[in-house]
Parts: C-alpha cells; sequence; structure tokens
C-alpha cells in the first residue's frame, strides 16, 4: 500500500475505471508492470541527462538504477525518462545554445506525463541550470541528483585539473617551454575517470548552486563520481522524492528568494564560474523570485573566498569533499552571519539544520573565514558607459594588479578574427594593453561560447607575462582563469557600446568601484553605432537557430528565451482517447 495521502497528479491518468485508465494502464503494463504498481502509488519520474556524446554524463544509467531502488523501497514507482543531453565538450558551437531548447524538453515531458515527483539527473555544466529551470516552470516536487565529479587528474606525478590543466598547457607551447608530445601527452592524464569536471568550474559550481539553493540533499555536489557513496546519495534521494510528493515539498517552497541569496553567498565562497550568474538568473525568472545584478553586489561583493580549489587555488575536488564539502563551508559562512539559516532544503529540514554541526577536516582546502583565499571574492559586478546594463569579471582567478587599469584598446570583432590575428607578429600589442573581443553574446556567436577567456598572444606570453584585461560579450569556462570582464550588457549584435570601441580607444577598469569605462564621449559612441547600423552583416537563420537569435534575452536577464519566463505550472487538459 502506498503511504500517500494526497490526491496524485498521476491518478488522472492511471487512477479511473473508464476507457482513459484503461488504455494509460494497459499501455504501462506491457513492459511487465503488476497491477498493485497502479493502486496509488507516487509515480516517480527519474529525468536522465545521459549521454554518451555528453562524456560528463556517461555513467548517469547507473546512478539510475541506484534511485529507483530508493523509489521502490519508499513505495513508489520509478518512470526514467530521456531529456535532450548538451554536453560542453562535445556540442558545437556551445551547449548554452541549447540550454533553453533542453529546459523547454525538461518542463513540457513533465507537464505531458503521469509525473508527481521528479528526480534531476545531471552532471555537465548546463544541465543542471536546464533542468531546474524546466522543472521550476512546472513547479512540482522535485530533487537534484548531481553525477559527481571526475577523479584527481594525475600527470607527471602531480594533481592536474579538467578543463584548468589546458589552458596552461596550451599557453605553455605557444611559448615553446613544451613540445606537442608533450601537451599531447596530458590527454589521458586530464580525465581519468567518470564524472564532471573536477576543479570548480561549472559543473562543479552549479553542483554547488543546487546544492545551496536545496535542491538536493547534503553533499550531493562534491562526492566523486566513482565513490559508492555516490550511489548511497541517489539511494536516498529516491527514497526522499516519495515524502515531498506525500508533503506536496514544491520547487516554489524551496526555490525561495532566500535561497537564491544563499546560492549568491556561496558561489562567493567557493570560488565559482561566472556562469552562475546567468542559470541562477534564469532559474529564478522561472519560479517567480526576483533576482539581479545588484543582488551579487549586495550579497555576494564582501564574503570571502573559502574554498582553495583550481582556478582560483590549489586542490580538486577529491580534496573538497574529503575536507567536508559544501556543508562545511556552509556552516562557516552560517556562523559569519552570511546564510538565510530558514531557507527550507529537499530533505524538509533548514539548510541550517543540515549544517550546523558540520565538519572541516582540512583548513588549506576550505579555509576559515580569519584566513581565505581571497578576502572579498564575490563575483564582481561592473557598470559605466562600456557597459550599461552590466558586465561580470571574478576576482578569485583575476590578477590583483590588474583589477585597476587603464589600457589601449586592441580590439577583435568576433572570434574568427580573434584567431586569425591573435599571434600575428605585427599586431601593435604590448602588456599594458586591453584586448576587447565583439560579436560573441548570447545572439552573436550565437549562444554566448565560452571564448571570453581570450589567450595572450605568443609574444607576449614569451615575456613571461601571464594575464592582462580582456574585455567581452562572451562568456568564459569556469575551470578559465585571468582578469577577464565578460557578459557585457548589451551585446555588440545588439548595438551596445561594445560595438562601437575601436583600436586605440583607452579604456579604464576599476574593480574595487564597479567601473567599466570608455574613455570616448557619449556622441561618439552613437555616431559610431549609426554608422554600424547602416551595415548589414549577413545572418544565418532558419530553425532553432532563428528560434533562438528572436527570443533570447540578454545576459543580465539570463539568456533565457522572453516566451519561458515564468512558472506555468504543472495542469494539462485531459485528453479523451
Amino acid at each position: 500500500m502506498s503511504k500517500s495521502k494526497r490526491n496524485l497528479r498521476s491518478a488522472q491518468w492511471f487512477g479511473t475505471n473508464d476507457k482513459n485508465g484503461f488504455m494509460y494502464r494497459s499501455w504501462m503494463k506491457n513492459q511487465g508492470i503488476p497491477e498493485h504498481q497502479f493502486a496509488g502509488k507516487p509515480i516517480i519520474g527519474i529525468c536522465n541527462t545521459w549521454s554518451e556524446l555528453t562524456p560528463c554524463n556517461a555513467h548517469l544509467r547507473e546512478i539510475a538504477e541506484r534511485v529507483k531502488q530508493g523509489v521502490y523501497e519508499a513505495g513508489g514507482l520509478p518512470v526514467e525518462f530521456p531529456v535532450f543531453s548538451n554536453g560542453e565538450s562535445n556540442l558545437r558551437p556551445t551547449a548554452m545554445l541549447t540550454r533553453n531548447l533542453a529546459s523547454m524538453d525538461v518542463e513540457e515531458a513533465i507537464r505531458g506525463n503521469p509525473i508527481d515527483g521528479v528526480v534531476l539527473l545531471v552532471g555537465c555544466d548546463k544541465t543542471t541550470p536546464a533542468l531546474l529551470m524546466g522543472a521550476a516552470s512546472c513547479d512540482v516536487p522535485a530533487i537534484v541528483v548531481s553525477g559527481g565529479p571526475m577523479l584527481n587528474g594525475k600527470h607527471h606525478g602531480k594533481d592536474v585539473g579538467s578543463g584548468t590543466l589546458v589552458w596552461q598547457m596550451h599557453e605553455k607551447l605557444k611559448t615553446g617551454e613544451i613540445s606537442l608530445n608533450e601537451f599531447l601527452s596530458a590527454e589521458s592524464s586530464m580525465s581519468r575517470s567518470a564524472g564532471s569536471c573536477n576543479t570548480m568550474g561549472t559543473a562543479s559550481t552549479m553542483a554547488c548552486m543546487a546544492e545551496s539553493l536545496g535542491t538536493s540533499l547534503p553533499h550531493n555536489a562534491a562526492i566523486p563520481a566513482v565513490d559508492s557513496r555516490r550511489y548511497v546519495l541517489a539511494h536516498l534521494s529516491g527514497m526522499r522524492i516519495v515524502d515531498m510528493v506525500e508533503e506536496d515539498l514544491r520547487l516554489s517552497k524551496i526555490l525561495t528568494r532566500e535561497a537564491f541569496i544563499n546560492a549568491i553567498r556561496t558561489n562567493a565562497a567557493i570560488g565559482g564560474s561566472t556562469n552562475a550568474v546567468i542559470h541562477l538568473k534564469a532559474i529564478a525568472q522561472r519560479i517567480g523570485v526576483s533576482l539581479n545584478l545588484d543582488d551579487w553586489q549586495t550579497y555576494g561583493k564582501n564574503v570571502p573566498t573559502l574554498v582553495n580549489l583550481l582556478p582560483s587555488g590549489k586542490y580538486l575536488m577529491e580534496e573538497f569533499y574529503y575536507s567536508g564539502g559544501l556543508p562545511a563551508v556552509l556552516r562557516r559562512l552560517g556562523e559569519q552571519g552570511l546564510l538565510e539559516k530558514n531557507a527550507l532544503t529537499a530533505n524538509g529540514r533548514s539548510i541550517w539544520e543540515n549544517v550546523e554541526t558540520a565538519a572541516c577536516h582540512n583548513d588549506d582546502v576550505i579555509r576559515t573565514v580569519e584566513n581565505p583565499l581571497i578576502k572579498n571574492g564575490g563575483i564582481c559586478i561592473l557598470r559605466g558607459n562600456l557597459a550599461p546594463r552590466g558586465a561580470v569579471l571574478k576576482p578569485s582567478a583575476a590578477s590583483p594588479h590588474l583589477m585597476k587599469h587603464r589600457g589601449r584598446a586592441v580590439v577583435f570583432n568576433n572570434f574568427d578574427d580573434y584567431k586569425a590575428r591573435v599571434d600575428d607578429e605585427a599586431l601593435d600589442i604590448d602588456e599594458t594593453c586591453i584586448m576587447v573581443m565583439k560579436n560573441c553574446g548570447p545572439k552573436g556567436y550565437p549562444g554566448m561560447a565560452e571564448v571570453g577567456n581570450m589567450g595572450l598572444p605568443a609574444k607576449i606570453l614569451k615575456k613571461g607575462v601571464k594575464d592582462m584585461v580582456r574585455i567581452s560579450d562572451a562568456r568564459m569556462s569556469g575551470t578559465a582563469f585571468g582578469t577577464v570582464v565578460l557578459h557585457v550588457a548589451p551585446e555588440a549584435m545588439e548595438f551596445g557600446p561594445l560595438a562601437a570601441v575601436q583600436n586605440g580607444d583607452m579604456i579604464s577598469l576599476d574593480a574595487e568601484n564597479g567601473v567599466l569605462h570608455l574613455e570616448v564621449s557619449d556622441e561618439e559612441i552613437a555616431s559610431r553605432i549609426e554608422e554600424l547600423k547602416k551595415q548589414q552583416p549577413f545572418i544565418k537563420t532558419g530553425g532553432y537557430l532563428e528560434l533562438y537569435r528572436k527570443h533570447v534575452l540578454q545576459a543580465d536577464e539570463g539568456c533565457d528565451f522572453d516566451f519561458l519566463v515564468g512558472c506555468r505550472g504543472a495542469d494539462v487538459p485531459a485528453h479523451s482517447h
């Protein structure tokens, strides 16, 4: 007998003895499901982003089996279903282009099917926000189970981080410090187990965001993918979602404004990816919570970075978990008054009840507030005539001496222009310059690819220079590093001021005061924009790409589609066969 006392949503399909009930049950029975499984048991959807083309998520079939065991044990009926899996590593031009498409797939799959609650199996960067966005628009009971990070990379006796190693070794290859054979030899060393990136890249960041939002069980973010405790967590999550259905614990009760404030502070404390700014905004809009760039400045700016992980620090996700994981971080934030302690979480407890006794086992991996990695590690929000609607910079990955800088602009009109000219010996550039790249925003690339962390010119690297200020309307990988200004809004393709920047213009950056200024008069900027509008660049149209360009919002609005903003609920008209 089911312990659920609620009127289950799935009863609209399976709970009647008329023609429709007969047909719905009969078709499901062709899978060998016995009669008693339809007798008022909660139907739990397992929304799986498994795909062999998404290597970070390729082990989620096994995770799903552990979730099913938990669902059965708690008295529910698990039904696994696939959704679009947008893996960052293989998908061109960028997985961000299809984040909204994946969210639409999730939303319609949940709404249109006999599902009372859903387990969201996620891993690679965009799958976490996509599934949370889709589920939030339906507002059903939902719990996140991440695939977990891969084991530490090992190369020449040293730990190496996925993603970060590529950027580091590629720069050494460009300067001749290492050979091509040495560069290629690191491929297998970097990725040696199932799981997502083992640095504090976007995948690990979004897993931490899911946990700090309260949408997962404690420790979900950091348990390595191949650790047996990952399977235990999956099993327990399967059990818990059945209780969440009974309690009617919907996402709207968890994804409150307080939860998003906790996520903003957590992002600062972990040295998280700048991509979280876009994804949290998109999730918040779906559930109807007000969140904007000013909130990142208000709640995140003065939060110390405690987690000593690449690319900001030196350790990897294995050490993070063994040292106490995210609960240890949240406890330290809470002890400093930097946690909204009453925010409800998926296990039915407040976030503070979950972490108030959490232990830290290594104060170098998870620093104390008195000895942080970065004193003020929150995402820096920049505004000015170059970014009227905002831009972002990650202080924990930047060079302190460049956080206040004035330099001459060296402009690349798009990513292809950058690739063609960056290593040209004739390029007029030195380390004091500011590299500017246009037309890589949501509509410009399209999809706002992770190309904002432009590699430095070889002739600059050969001088021993490791960082320069870089500005674009693009994103960058959470595994990347440098003094990189991103998400400039409005983007160049929308004729934002970034489009008007020319070679030789002076730009000043003042991260402390949140200013990004182009030293050109408003009149001159307007004149240049008018000239650009007279030019009609060829834009490929048709299919999903056309839908995307017509409806995508700017970076400060989360890059969601305008018609997807809001919570539409799970009600659906009955279908009569």
